[in-house]
């Protein structure tokens, strides 16, 4: 159903602006009649309708970020809550439309209600808004609808959110302050090189002095990138594009993603975080009542890591020949042992949430250590590096002035 935006006055002469959703302009203008609304303006909404060219693919599906995340694991919390105070599902989704964060998020949930209302189960409809809810939302959403358990199904997803925003922050935060070196360190190296090295050489030049190697060099990589910054800037951009299109093929991501793994210390955070989601993710989706094989094929979608991605597809194929869990996972080498025992562990107990639960709580600590351990090797190393090339720039610099000096 449409969804329209609307400028009235209501009884008050006070100007009100919403939005409505009705089969046409005409039913929008009498459902606010009916509110005591005289209507001075009203059109379809724009973002409903790139909603609707998403859903069909025309366009592209909006990624799933920061900000979303977090809107849609507040607005399940309050779903879980409505529900669980014994309201309906229609109405508990009509009072989050009514408290939405945005209008984005609104139409999305005016047009889940319609379709819920509809007859379509909840677990497809969000489904239709791939830029808000993932697979396994759904699928989850799912599993709670069929074991009658929705409202505890979601608080745990809205608790699984969060928790999912937090590991992430955690290496991001980490790596702003290198990256933020980095640039920094890339500016000022480039202003030397175009800005002061060129009016300091034609100095030297003026002097008609024979000129030191590493001062010669130094001239010699300023007058390039100076005549020809314009190439460089082309070359560097081809080179990422081609970088681009080799990781996006399957053979080249596998072979970039195994290379990020062996990487030292930073191959050791991005393991330990993968395990911390891997295991969250299916311990979440076991407690939720989704069956084991359905629960490996949404946690895969969940890894950004081709390597384990096919580790797991891997463990998904042995279950589904009737193998045990723990067995596939400790002959793929990919899973550290300690999660194959301990999953091992949990299906002969019978706990197997719970344990899985325990290995991501742990590598969840680790995952900080590895975070710290990862800061405080890569600052040095970028100071030093900065440090470095900034010494050279400056002795290729002096050393001609001292050469003058002494002639003098």
């Amino acid at each position: 159903m449409p969804i329209f935006e609307y400028k009235a006055v209501d009884g008050e002469n006070k100007v009100k602006k919403g939005i409505i959703d009705a089969d046409t302009p005409r039913d929008a203008r009498l459902k606010l009649k009916k509110e005591r609304l005289f209507v001075t303006d009203i059109k379809e909404s724009a973002g409903r309708r790139k909603a609707v060219l998403r859903i069909k693919g025309v366009t592209g599906v909006d990624a799933p970020n920061k900000l979303r995340n977090e809107q849609v694991a507040q607005v399940t919390r309050q779903m879980a809550s409505l529900l669980q105070a014994g309201i309906p599902l229609a109405e508990a989704l009509r009072m989050i439309i009514e408290q939405a964060p945005d209008k984005k998020i609104e139409s999305a949930f005016r047009d889940i209600r319609e379709k819920v209302t509809q007859g379509m189960p909840l677990g497809d409809a969000v489904l239709q808004h791939p830029a808000y809810f993932s697979d396994l939302f759904s699928n989850m959403v799912k599993a709670g609808e069929s074991s009658g358990a929705l409202d505890k199904v979601l608080v745990r997803l809205a608790g699984f959110l969060q928790a999912q925003t937090r590991l992430k922050n955690k290496v991001g935060a980490a790596m702003i302050y290198p990256m933020v070196m980095s640039g920094v360190g890339v500016i000022v190296v480039a202003v030397l090189m175009t800005l002061v090295v060129p009016k300091v050489t034609q100095l030297l030049k003026g002097r008609g002095q024979e000129l030191p190697g590493p001062t010669y060099v130094l001239i010699s990589i300023s007058d390039f990138l100076v005549d020809y910054w314009l190439l460089v800037m082309i070359g560097l951009i081809g080179v990422v594009l081609a970088f681009q299109v080799v990781v996006n093929s399957d053979k080249g991501g596998l072979a970039f993603d195994r290379f990020k793994l062996r990487l030292p210390v930073f191959g050791d955070l991005m393991s330990k975080q993968a395990m911390a989601r891997f295991t969250i993710t299916l311990a979440t989706l076991l407690r939720s009542g989704v069956p084991a094989l359905q629960a490996l094929q949404v946690t895969k979608a969940v890894l950004d890591n081709k390597v384990l991605q096919n580790a797991i597809m891997t463990v998904h194929d042995r279950v589904l020949e009737g193998a045990d869990l723990a067995t596939p996972m400790k002959q793929t080498g990919v899973f550290p042992p300690t999660v194959s025992y301990m999953v091992g562990v949990g299906e002969q107990a019978g706990n197997l949430e719970e344990m899985l639960e325990r290995i991501a709580a742990t590598y969840d600590e680790e995952v900080d250590l590895a975070t710290q351990k990862l800061t405080s090797v890569i600052e040095p190393i970028i100071i030093v590096a900065l440090a470095t090339i900034v010494a050279g720039i400056v002795i290729a610099i002096v050393m001609p002035l001292l050469q003058l000096q002494r002639a003098n």
